[in-house]
């Protein structure tokens, strides 16, 4: 007598491969997550590195449209500021430029101008002044060691010598004895506070390379810092500014006794540039460069190469935001 073979249920075969599966799935269901995950921060990851190649070529597009409108006209008839918009694919560029002539420059204004503009700030006349004597200082060759920017240990020390006053007031530099190289150096001259320096920034400049300022252009407290103003002056010129033409006689009539000193319409090839941009998605960039117009020759006489319409001598990003998108056209 044969025994039967006794067998495997089959409904307990397949419970196996159903928990089986189900594990494999949510395995695979971990894996796309990851993955999901690991696109979503790669495609953020590319849009900012694409939303800032954008910007820079954005604005260096804005650099050249300003340099082109510029060189389009001749140097007496050039414009001293201007503004234009453009767009381009999911973003618009809103363009402002003029003279870098408005602002006072630290390497070219006379001591004068540095005490007023100053005290027009708010720094008390004595310190007003010494600072303004700092700034001299500064840029002008140490007359106790010429050819050398920091005085010697073993040679005496004149009293006439700006590198004294730093050493007496424990300071581990001396004067750079040159012209400034940039307006943040401001904050190492003797007597220049934070807080002074970040007052005074948006009116000074190291690029315009003229004693003299241009008060068509000029912010209030810059003309109000010119030798001999008066507060009924500066008040009166002010009224009249927005009507008057660009003529030395005109501004020296406006002015008066202080169109003597520092008043004048300065031609200058350098114009300080300001682009804002505003991208679809709503963020918003900006930045502003200072840039020197170059000879619409097409090469230089001297050296036989291609002349650069234009060259950039500062560029500075500013803060960026996000703002509501815009809607564009037939969007």
């Amino acid at each position: 007598m044969m025994w039967p073979v006794r067998q495997t249920a089959p409904s307990a075969q397949r419970g196996f491969i159903i928990i089986a599966v189900l594990w494999i799935l949510v395995a695979l269901s971990a894996l796309a997550t990851i993955f999901s995950v690991y696109l979503a921060n790669s495609a953020r990851a590319l849009g900012v590195t694409d939303i800032d190649v954008q910007t820079e070529a954005l604005t260096s597009a804005s650099l050249e449209l300003t340099a082109y409108q510029l060189l389009l006209a001749d140097e007496k008839s050039r414009p001293a500021q201007g503004s234009f918009r453009f767009k381009l694919d999911n973003a618009e560029a809103a363009v402002t430029y003029a003279s870098e002539a408005a602002r006072v420059d630290l390497n070219h204004a006379p001591k004068e101008m540095l005490d007023g503009l100053f005290e027009v700030l708010g720094v008390e006349p004595k310190a007003a002044g010494d600072l303004a004597e700092r700034i001299v200082g500064w840029r002008t060759e140490p007359k106790s060691s010429a050819g050398s920017n920091t005085p010697s240990a073993t040679a005496p020390i004149k009293s006439d010598d700006e590198g004294a006053l730093y050493l007496a007031a424990g300071l581990n530099y001396a004067p750079r004895g040159a012209p400034f190289a940039h307006v943040n150096e401001l904050s190492l001259v003797l007597g220049a506070t934070p807080a002074i320096v970040e007052r005074v920034l948006p009116f000074v400049t190291v690029f315009s390379k003229s004693a003299d300022v241009d008060v068509l252009l000029a912010r209030p407290e810059v003309i109000a810092a010119l030798p001999g103003m008066t507060p009924e002056v500066l008040n009166d010129f002010l009224k009249q500014r927005p009507s008057l033409p660009r003529d030395q006689k005109a501004i020296a009539a406006a002015l008066g006794a202080a169109a003597k000193d520092g008043a004048t319409l300065p031609d200058s090839k350098v114009f300080r540039v300001t682009t804002t941009l505003r991208f679809s998605n709503g963020r918003r960039a900006a930045s502003e460069a200072v840039i020197s117009l170059g000879s619409t020759e097409a090469k230089d006489a001297k050296d036989d190469k291609p002349k650069q319409p234009y060259s950039v001598l500062s560029w500075q990003d500013l803060a960026e935001s996000v703002v509501r998108p815009f809607r564009q056209a037939g969007g």
